[in-house]
């Protein structure tokens, strides 16, 4: 696969501090894409505000860099406007969970046709190294310096329990999987989530201790637990564990398609 085919190149070098994981996640997205043989004139790619939301400043493809928390909100509006095109949704932790929050459970509520990709490096990487609605309880942050305590959101049970029709999660540790994931939710015709878990090492890491990419790859490797290894497992060995692998897969009517019926209906009534 030729990257050159999906980036511009005249907006490189990117911005992107040495060891961030958000370059893993962009290739992972690459490849899918390219499984998929997507075509990239009907293909929309959307962000909000933050590290992760800079990805398709850097993808040739139809773009929408948008404000903070908002970019489900605009998406919506570019896939009920047309239904046809692919629709993709990249946000970060604190984009998609904090401002963003009430978007992502309509959105999912909804089951309306996107692609969302939230990239969890547990922080504010952009804005200072605050902490986010999935920062781990106990971990430091600019705005927790003691440590956090309040208790994180489980992003993908938040994602289930709104409605998503499919939830997976993966790692820029397993790169592969990450990339069959994306794959396989863009199969599915309905409201898509997958969390990436990924790595910040100046943000996150050194301000807890765990110093080199290396090292904190090792740590996100180790908190994971795939989710077919996880039904072998006691409560007590999953305490604390991530689980990673495809959630949760319940098709069901997508949103557009719903709503072309109503316009259906209402354009019968009018002729009456």
């Amino acid at each position: 696969m030729s990257h050159k085919k999906y980036l511009r190149n005249n907006k490189l070098p990117h911005i992107w501090c040495p060891g961030c994981g958000n370059g893993i996640v962009l290739s992972a997205f690459e490849r899918a894409l390219e499984a998929a043989d997507v075509d990239k004139d009907k293909t929309v790619i959307v962000s909000g505000i933050g590290c992760s939301s800079r990805m398709p400043t850097y993808m040739d493809f139809n773009t929408l860099h948008t404000t903070h928390g908002r970019a489900l909100a605009f998406a919506t509006g570019v896939k009920l406007a047309h239904p046809e095109l692919e629709v993709f949704v990249v946000m970060g932790d604190g984009d998609a969970t904090a401002i963003g929050g009430n978007h992502l459970i309509h959105a999912a509520r909804r089951n309306i046709g996107l692609n969302a990709i939230v990239i969890n490096n547990n922080i504010y990487g952009m804005t200072g190294g605050q902490y986010s609605p999935l920062t781990p309880t106990g971990m430091k942050a600019t705005t927790a310096p003691y440590g956090m305590v309040e208790r994180n959101f489980d992003l993908c049970e938040l994602a289930k329990a709104a409605g998503a029709t499919y939830v997976a999660r993966g790692t820029v540790y397993h790169a592969k999987q990450l990339t069959d994931l994306i794959l396989e939710s863009m199969e599915n015709k309905g409201f898509s989530l997958v969390e990436a878990v990924s790595t910040c090492p100046v943000g996150f890491g050194r301000r807890n201790k765990i110093r080199g990419n290396y090292q904190l790859m090792e740590w996100v490797k180790d908190q994971c637990v795939n989710v077919k290894a996880a039904a072998k497992k006691t409560p007590e060995e999953l305490e604390h564990k991530i689980l990673i692998g495809k959630i949760h897969h319940a098709p069901a009517e997508e949103y557009t398609a719903c709503y072309d019926k109503i316009i259906a209906i209402a354009e019968k009534e009018a002729k009456r």
